[in-house]
């Protein structure tokens, strides 16, 4: 064989070579580029996961903040009630209290009857003042007579009767000073109880009986 030709077969051998190392060289570069694509996706992914993961766990925190947060209001709420819950069974009982006293105290229709025997006697007042004064005596009727017993001369009480009010199956004696017109100076007395020094000794159908010191017993007539 001649020195040309196996040179040529030695070059074509070392192309041959050369063409298959560089075409395999490429296939590993293409598979190493693959690679790092897919490594630089799972990269970027884990780096999405990751912010997932933070915003989740924050979203968590924010929740048992809220949670705790909801808990005191709870707590604050029961705590709240087991305070209110005697103040409003008080509160019922007071109410309850001043019905049952409303109900015990006069009814409208008796402080209009009261104000109505109150203007007439105001008026009978009136009429008594506006009267001419009485004649004096004759000397025939000025004369006392000796041999008859004298009598006690009965006493004006120092204040105006104005008529009997019942009060819970109790009778009271309203009174009120001479020359007042006003309902607030009105006064009940009861047995026992006085005005000045007048007492209420007793309360007939038609007359008040009262004890005055050093005087006797005075029966005043009722209006």
């Amino acid at each position: 064989m001649k020195a040309s030709t196996f040179q040529t077969l030695i070059v074509g051998s070392l192309c041959l070579a050369v063409s298959g190392l560089s075409g395999g060289l490429y296939n590993q570069y293409q598979r190493v580029t693959e690679l790092e694509n897919a490594n630089a996706q799972r990269l970027q992914t884990l780096d999405t996961l990751q912010r997932d993961s933070s915003t989740l766990m924050d979203a968590q925190e924010k929740l048992q903040y809220a949670l705790k947060d909801l808990k005191q209001m709870v707590d604050t709420g029961e705590q709240q009630a087991n305070t209110l819950d005697p103040m409003l069974d008080q509160w019922a009982q007071e109410i309850q209290e001043l019905r049952d006293g409303l109900a015990d105290r006069a009814t409208e229709a008796d402080m209009i009857a009261l104000r109505a025997r109150l203007e007439h006697v105001e008026q009978q007042l009136l009429d008594i003042k506006t009267q001419p004064p009485l004649p004096p005596p004759t000397p025939s009727s000025a004369k006392p007579n000796k041999a008859a017993r004298a009598k006690p001369v009965p006493l004006s009480p120092p204040f105006s009767m104005l008529g009997v009010e019942s009060r819970g199956g109790e009778r009271f004696l309203a009174v009120s000073p001479p020359d007042s017109r006003s309902l607030t100076d009105i006064r009940l007395l009861h047995n026992g109880e006085q005005l000045g020094t007048w007492q209420l000794k007793a309360l007939e159908p038609n007359a008040a009986i009262f004890t005055v010191p050093t005087q006797p017993d005075q029966t005043v007539q009722l209006p």
